[in-house]
């Protein structure tokens, strides 16, 4: 009935669209369904968010309490060097990789279609001259890397000083396909190339060496010649897998009939790793599941769009969403069999100013960091009010 009046009511704003609507709650200003385009008058409530360019339902946006999260350090590289991507290791730190501003454009090569579509490329323009960085939080190692083939990337520690770097997209061949994962040692030079498959959306690495991936929609239903007659099934078709310290396959998630009553795993939207299990949230149910020794306990999950989770006992933090939920957290209590909603914040920096659109967020136990340009930020379950 909720839902009903409310799409009323934002039907009926869209078609006037000199005008703005506002749905009183008790008398009070609860939130402004704007039409498109339309600017917010100055003043019209502090607490009322807007976004002109979300579809009429996502406009309709409710305030937030905000959460503050805190600074943890910063990543610095050398004098001209570029960040490439960031990561965070098994102990919390983070892995980064920098390059020359010439040697980004190269790990992060496209094709553009005659269509104007742009597909990632599996491999580097060129092998580009890289840095692997380690901070904890303050920069505790540099490895340096001759000519590093592959794009768009992430890195992971591994144990002994080693270092997994993965591109997340794997072409399919008749000759064999790339070889989308290479293990640098700490002088930085190859121990070995392997195949983790197409799709990859995340990366994470145990203190013993396991590496889960979990896979977004194209890896999991086969892109880049995989899934086809000819070809063979992708990788990623068990939609998260976790590998041996030598990047064999060594467990896959169950099919979907075989784990709980929800649909199968169609993106793996967030995965957090540490020395004891591994929770995922994913497309489309959305459930919050855990993995064990093997075995997948479930909880229906009512919160949509995660993009990382991080958990501590029986409370989750599952943070993101699509449009203005984009830096939206949700605190959940886990019950028998449900993530049963316990609160929600917009988190934001310090300063109380909103997140750069482009922040990459993983969550590792009970930590959720924050990674903007070279700023790092945490926020631990234990730190969200109830």
């Amino acid at each position: 009935m909720a839902i009903a009046l409310i799409r009323a009511i934002i039907a009926a704003a869209d078609k006037d669209r000199d005008e703005m609507t506002v749905l009183l709650i008790h008398g009070e200003p609860a939130a402004v369904i704007a039409p498109y385009g339309h600017e917010p008058r100055p003043g019209a409530a502090a607490e009322i968010s807007f976004d002109q360019t979300a579809p009429p339902e996502a406009r309709l946006v409710l305030s937030l309490p905000v959460l503050p999260v805190r600074r943890h350090g910063v990543i610095e590289g050398h004098d001209g060097d570029v960040l490439v991507c960031a990561s965070v290791g098994p102990a919390g730190e983070v892995a980064a990789v920098w390059t020359t501003p010439d040697g980004k454009e190269a790990a992060t090569s496209t094709t553009v279609s005659a269509a104007r579509a742009s597909f990632p490329e599996p491999t580097a323009a060129w092998p580009v001259a890289a840095r692997i960085t380690v901070h904890a939080p303050e920069l505790a190692a540099v490895t340096r890397i001759a000519g590093l083939a592959l794009a768009h990337l992430t890195v992971q520690p591994m144990p002994g000083g080693r270092f997994l770097v993965a591109g997340a997209r794997c072409r399919w061949r008749p000759d064999g396909p790339d070889r989308n994962a290479v293990l640098y040692d700490a002088d930085g030079h190859v121990v070995s190339e392997h195949v983790l498959g197409d799709g990859i959306a995340h990366v994470l690495a145990t203190s013993t060496g396991q590496v889960w991936v979990g896979y977004f929609d194209e890896g999991i239903y086969g892109n880049y010649g995989w899934g086809r007659a000819e070809s063979e099934e992708p990788v990623g078709t068990y939609e998260i897998v976790r590998f041996s310290p030598g990047l064999e396959a060594a467990w896959h998630y169950p099919k979907y009939t075989e784990v709980g009553p929800w649909d199968a795993v169609s993106d793996c939207y967030a995965l957090n790793v540490d020395d004891t299990c591994t929770w995922a949230c994913y497309y489309s149910d959305f459930p919050v599941v855990r993995i064990r020794d093997g075995a997948v306990t479930g909880w229906h999950n009512d919160i949509r769009d995660t993009s990382a989770l991080a958990v501590a006992g029986s409370r989750v933090a599952l943070f993101g969403g699509y449009g203005p939920d984009r830096d939206r957290l949700a605190l959940a209590e886990l019950s028998a069999d449900r993530a049963e909603p316990a609160g929600e914040h917009r988190v934001v920096l310090p300063d109380g100013k909103p997140f750069p659109q482009v922040t990459r967020v993983i969550g590792r136990g009970s930590h959720l960091h924050f990674l903007t340009g070279t700023s790092w930020y945490q926020l631990d379950v234990d730190d969200i009010p109830a």
